[in-house]
């Protein structure tokens, strides 16, 4: 049930961002129907995260719910952008895919894996399409999708470990604050290229870095990024 819905939850969006950007409608719409998606993965897929794995588990009980509803919707608007982009931005969401995947892949999920490796290709299509015709521009409808993706799959590994959260704030949140920062002082494939860069090498320390240590690296950026968000010209939620 969790293939579909999470299927559900990605047409509802970009249904959703297309009227919104038809009609003009409030950005408040395409949130309700953020949230409602992330009910349906939470009530249809049982999907949800009711206690935390630090080398003890603490039990979320009645927060339960809405921690869940806050990483599916905040990870979902990692990748929100306000007007089309080149593809080649397309390049931070892969880079995080496929470390989602590999991860899997050593602890034994499957639905990650599966959900991982279909996403990635996905896009590999998408950038090898806008690389040959140069007509593909990227919009919130697609980058939305892709960043709902990337939060339910992040959901599917934070009920093993916490500390998989690293994943999609060093892997995405990160490069993403790092491409708004350096957009306006380079061009913007040099912004996507150092980006990418911090990417991947944020993924490859995931796998030599002790897992303890990666824990003080997550509270600590999370401070730092949620401090970001209070300036408009870094936020991305």
């Amino acid at each position: 049930m969790i293939y579909l819905a999470l299927l559900i939850g990605i047409v509802s969006i970009v249904i959703m961002e297309k009227l919104t950007q038809a009609f003009r409608l409030s950005s408040i719409w395409g949130l309700i129907v953020q949230i409602c998606a992330s009910l349906v993965i939470i009530m249809i897929g049982k999907l949800e995260v009711s206690h935390i794995n630090l080398g003890n588990y603490f039990e979320l009980g009645y927060l339960t719910i809405p921690f869940t509803l806050l990483v599916l919707v905040g990870f979902a608007n990692v990748m929100n952008i306000e007007k089309d982009q080149n593809p080649s931005i397309l390049l931070l969401p892969f880079v995080s895919l496929v470390c989602f995947s590999m991860v899997a892949f050593f602890i034994g999920n499957s639905f990650v894996l599966i959900t991982g490796i279909c996403a990635s290709l996905t896009i590999m299509f998408i950038l090898l399409y806008g690389y040959i015709s140069g007509k593909v521009f990227v919009g919130r409808a697609l980058t939305t999708s892709i960043g709902f993706i990337i939060a339910v799959i992040s959901i599917s590994l934070i009920k093993a470990s916490i500390v998989t959260i690293y994943i999609p704030i060093f892997t995405l949140a990160l490069p993403f604050t790092i491409y708004y920062f350096i957009k306006d002082k380079f061009t913007s494939v040099q912004s996507i290229i150092v980006s990418t860069l911090t990417a991947i090498l944020f993924s490859v320390l995931m796998f030599i870095v002790p897992l303890n240590t990666l824990w003080y690296l997550v509270v600590g950026l999370t401070i730092i990024l949620v401090i970001t968000q209070f300036s408009r010209k870094y936020r991305f939620i």
